[in-house]
């Protein structure tokens, strides 16, 4: 029988959530399958994803190690989402799949931008404490 940690359960859960969460507001929001009870809520939709993103942060137990790779994981996906959302809209337009790659992108951006600084934040507090 396996034994599993609970410690990170509701960041685990928050950050699939999330994760899910990000992708259906993608795909929904762009013109290629449009629905419009997520067109009219992607304000709250989004507010959720950011809200996702300070659990996922908050709740995350900070060591050396695993706040490293959160930060350095965190920060390669907000930058390649950004420069992808950017380069993806022009690239792949002609075929219709650029908008909804690039709403997938600033949905990610939602989740990940608070959680990597909340967990930025407090890897700087700990190195702090003497």
């Amino acid at each position: 029988m396996v034994i599993r940690s609970r410690e990170n359960s509701v960041g685990a859960w928050a950050f699939l959530i999330g994760v899910i969460l990000a992708v259906i507001i993608g795909l929904g929001t762009s013109s290629f399958l449009s629905i419009s009870g997520i067109i009219q809520y992607s304000p709250q939709i989004y507010a959720i994803l950011v809200v996702l993103g300070l659990v996922v942060g908050f709740s995350i137990k900070i060591t050396d190690r695993e706040s490293q790779t959160f930060m350095v994981a965190g920060a390669i996906l907000v930058v390649v989402s950004k420069f992808g959302m950017d380069s993806v809209t022009g690239s792949l337009i002609g075929i219709g799949v650029g908008k909804i790659v690039s709403t997938i992108f600033v949905a990610l951006l939602a989740l990940f931008v608070p959680a990597t600084i909340i967990v930025a934040l407090k890897t700087v507090f700990s190195i702090s404490r003497v």
